[in-house]
């Protein structure tokens, strides 16, 4: 039975595996970071609240997973704290109408594209082909390199590569490269948790973008995940729009992803 749409919800599983991810993220770099980055993440009714306030990403500066209004205005107030952009990212076809509600009485309006969710269970993944682009696990001794790619991918400053590093083999996550060679050119990191995987950091070298390597990986992931026990498998990327081009979408969709639903980002005042 689906829910009244006057009802405030509960996070969807394939939210709620992201924000364990985010969680899971926080507990491995807390400690890495210097204070004065004021990193900080707190888990919220199987959702999250985090901020790292000089990285760029919005997946580091949101509100994530919530259904509720008593939540989402405990994160509000939580974040009115933080600095730097901060959102909310919700996906609001799916709201209670208490929840539009709350979201109109603090005026916010939708920033950007917004994301897409997208998800594949595990039928038929052993029938993939893995593609030319070699794969492998990322070293423990390696760390410190994997977290300056995740960096230099996403537009970090280059000082925040503890927080990528602190993953490479931590219970939960599986971090792979993509090769040229024995040369990593790109990157890809795995949570896992039950019978839900999540999958991000997807980066690659611009001098070897458009060759594959992002398939590889995303299939390197997929028969670690199989190998792990998960039966199904999410993902986000930019949500698709007519006036650009999506890769990353392209891909997924041919490794047998399949769109979810959209999340829009507002961004706080």
């Amino acid at each position: 039975m689906n829910p009244s749409p006057s009802a405030d919800v509960g996070p969807r599983q394939e939210d709620a595996i992201e924000a364990k991810a985010f969680i899971d993220l926080y507990q491995a770099a807390r400690g890495q970071l210097p204070d004065e980055e004021r990193f900080d993440c707190v888990s919220l009714q199987g959702g999250c609240v985090i901020s790292l306030p000089r990285a760029p990403a919005t997946g580091l500066n949101r509100i994530l997973g919530l259904g509720k209004t008593e939540d989402l205005d405990e994160a509000y107030k939580w974040m009115e704290g933080r600095r730097g952009n901060r959102f909310l990212q919700l996906n609001i076809d799916a709201a209670s109408d208490a929840v539009k509600h709350w979201v109109q009485s603090k005026g916010l309006i939708p920033h950007g594209p917004g994301w897409a969710k997208l998800a594949r269970n595990a039928d038929a993944v052993a029938d993939l082909a893995p593609g030319a682009v070699k794969t492998r696990q990322v070293l423990p001794e390696e760390a410190r390199l994997f977290g300056a790619m995740m960096c230099a991918g996403f537009g970090f400053p280059e000082d925040l590569a503890a927080l990528w590093s602190s993953i490479v083999g931590r219970d939960g996550w599986s971090c792979h490269y993509a090769l040229d060679g024995d040369t990593p050119v790109g990157t890809g990191a795995m949570f896992a948790s039950g019978s839900f995987a999540w999958l991000g950091g997807g980066t690659t070298v611009p001098s070897f973008r458009n060759r594959g390597a992002q398939k590889a990986l995303i299939y390197a992931r997929l028969q670690e995940g199989l190998a792990r026990g998960v039966s199904t498998f999410v993902v986000e990327t930019e949500a698709l729009s007519p006036e650009k081009a999506n890769i990353s979408n392209a891909n997924l969709t041919k490794m047998g992803f399949v769109h979810r639903y959209n999340r829009a980002n507002f961004l706080l005042g």
